[in-house]
């Protein structure tokens, strides 16, 4: 199994020896906009800030050819909620492979599907009471989700084949460390639209910046 993330956002687990370089900047990200609720099939509980904005994230990944030693261990497991009727995260990035959960905390049901490439699928509408559906992510691509009850909600799910991502702050502010010196691609993925990519050369015991502005 391939080696463990390097970043703090990501599933923990030591780096390979010798990877001692780092990359940090900022993404230019959009404007936090409120998601109003529109033709909504069902009530929607009064005391939920429906609306609220939700603050906008990138993923920042680090992709190449990495000479990463075999690991063997446990499926990594993650986690969408349904809570106080948004995706929480809003924006994910798991590894190929990531088993994620989707557990509804709100009081209604909640409808989970997708119809990306990456991972087609329909969860059907299920209570905070039952056992929360489980997926294995096992294409990298982006998997956009949607609520079949709830219109407004939104959410994205990024499967990368790489070890190495992390999620800006609501800054846009990032920083990947322990990376191997080498030439590789840098890219900065949002919810809509293609990423923004550059290519960037990292040495040993070194720090590079690197800014992604508006396309």
């Amino acid at each position: 199994m391939p080696a463990a993330l390097a970043c703090a956002a990501a599933l923990a687990s030591p780096p390979f020896a010798a990877a001692s370089a780092a990359v940090e900047g900022t993404v230019a990200l959009p404007a936090a906009a409120a998601e109003p609720v529109a033709k909504a099939r069902y009530p929607v509980a009064a005391s939920y800030a429906v609306g609220r904005p939700v603050p906008p994230a990138a993923i920042v990944c680090l992709e190449g050819a990495f000479a990463e030693p075999a690991r063997a261990g446990a499926a990594r497991h993650a986690q969408v909620a349904q809570d106080h009727y948004q995706f929480a995260p809003g924006l994910l990035a798991v590894r190929r492979g990531t088993i994620v959960s989707f557990p509804n905390l709100d009081d209604e049901y909640h409808s989970v599907f997708s119809y990306s490439k990456a991972k087609r699928f329909d969860l059907g509408r299920y209570h905070k009471d039952e056992t929360p559906a489980e997926l294995t992510f096992d294409q990298a691509g982006l998997v956009k989700l949607y609520c079949e009850i709830h219109d407004h909600m939104r959410g994205a799910i990024l499967v990368l084949d790489t070890p190495y991502f992390t999620k800006t702050d609501s800054t846009g502010s990032y920083r990947l460390e322990n990376l191997p010196a080498g030439s590789y691609v840098l890219k900065a993925w949002m919810e809509d639209g293609a990423p923004l990519e550059r290519p960037v050369e990292l040495r040993d015991g070194a720090t590079l910046r690197v800014d992604f502005a508006s396309p």
